[in-house]
């Protein structure tokens, strides 16, 4: 039986990673369970047993990437993706195909838990309330008027429409390329284009919180939002 903190579903080939991982998920009050691939998977997070999955990339016999998409199709689980690959190529693949967070191999443990626990907290209905209740954040797409706790925040359309693309998803990962799907039609947008929009949002928000760190730079892939 489940604990109140919900099952977490492993998929992952490595026995001593699973067993690592499981051990401390357990240690914090999670229930897991653990498969070495993904050929029972749909059927498995169609129970609404699972709160989430650790999804490995190199698995046997299947893609954790083409995992994931056919997870996508069917099921809003969140996924945290793990593996050895440390090419930034690969993280953003993973990002792009739905996942919510991805962990480089060698790992810490604790902070595999730590990343489920914060994942999970984005999802939770609770905090999906709190901050609705207390509206940190307000992004009006008709008006283009952003609000942060009541202060209006003067944005140009473009750096509005970045912030509503973050805002979307808060605590999402979203890489370059993804925040330039925002942009098409524009001209000259490229990637440093965001890093400079950023830039510029970071200065308007510090005028009036000057200890507010909205978009946070995520190493080698991107931007997310956290309130």
């Amino acid at each position: 039986m489940s604990t109140a903190k919900g099952e977490i579903l492993i998929i992952e080939d490595e026995g001593a990673i699973a067993e690592i991982v499981v051990d401390y998920l357990k240690r914090d009050g999670f229930e897991t369970e653990h498969r070495v691939d993904g050929s029972e998977v749909q059927s498995l997070i169609t129970t609404d047993r699972f709160a989430l999955i650790l999804l490995d990339v190199m698995l046997p016999g299947a893609d954790g990437f083409e995992l994931c998409r056919a997870i996508r199709k069917v099921s809003a689980i969140p996924i945290i993706m793990m593996t050895a690959r440390v090419e930034e190529i690969d993280r953003i693949i993973g990002l792009e195909l739905g996942a919510d967070d991805y962990i480089c191999k060698p790992f810490s443990p604790r902070e595999v838990v730590a990343r489920v626990k914060a994942v999970l907290r984005r999802h939770s209905p609770s905090a999906s309330l709190k901050q609705t209740d207390s509206l940190p954040l307000e992004i009006d797409q008709e008006s283009f008027v952003l609000r942060l706790y009541g202060k209006k925040i003067d944005l140009t359309p473009s750096e509005f429409k970045l912030v509503a693309a973050l805002g979307a998803k808060p605590g999402r990962v979203w890489s370059r390329a993804q925040l330039l799907d925002v942009f098409l039609g524009e001209k000259d947008v490229f990637d440093r284009t965001i890093d400079s929009h950023v830039k510029n949002i970071r200065k308007k928000i510090a005028q009036h919180f000057p200890d507010l760190d909205l978009i946070q730079s995520v190493y080698g892939i991107g931007y997310r939002l956290e309130l």
